[in-house]
């Protein structure tokens, strides 16, 4: 059985990657979900770590790291679950560069879009984080939800346009906004 993962444990995480990283390549890996929430604080601890990586064979030994760390590591991004947001690739935020791999959080929007329509108490708590610490701005995120086309949807054949829309209003009108 694998632990939490705890700052310290995602820290060692981030770590291990930059030693496993191939020399002469650089590297980028977005943290998305539980990830940030644990390094900012906003909650002690994740089932798992959701990672993406570019290039992706910064992953090549990820399940030595698995096994070594004690960690669940899941490979997942919020488009998996929710039509992209326009602009998301200019809204990662930088966290550090160790070695040759600069992290970063995933985009808060797609982020807190993510959460906010998958709904759990969880996820929603988190969404508030991310509104409440100032990395989403209310009004950016109903623009930014507001304009993914309807051709979008059709990846994703549970929701529409409609539904999600009115989850982001429910979320963000409990919040006063």
């Amino acid at each position: 059985m694998r632990d939490r993962l705890t700052q310290e444990s995602l820290h060692a995480l981030m770590r291990e990657l930059a030693r496993s990283a191939r020399p002469g390549r650089d590297y980028r890996v977005w943290l998305v979900g539980g990830g940030t929430a644990v390094l900012e604080g906003w909650r002690d601890s994740s089932i798992d770590a959701d990672l993406v990586g570019s290039p992706d064979d910064i992953f090549r030994d990820v399940q030595a790291l698995k096994e070594r760390l004690r960690v669940n590591i899941e490979f997942a991004r919020p488009e998996d679950f929710v039509p992209p947001l326009k602009g998301s690739e200019s809204r990662h935020l930088f966290i550090e560069t160790i070695g040759r791999v600069s992290f970063y959080h995933y985009d808060p929007y797609a982020q807190v879009l993510s959460k906010v329509v998958r709904g759990f108490a969880r996820d929603i708590d988190d969404a508030k984080s991310f509104v409440s610490s100032g990395m989403v701005e209310p009004e950016v995120l109903k623009k930014l939800v507001r304009a993914i086309p309807a051709s979008a949807y059709s990846k994703y054949p549970r929701l529409s346009a409609q539904a999600v829309a009115a989850a982001v209003d429910e979320f963000l009108g409990g919040l006063g906004f």
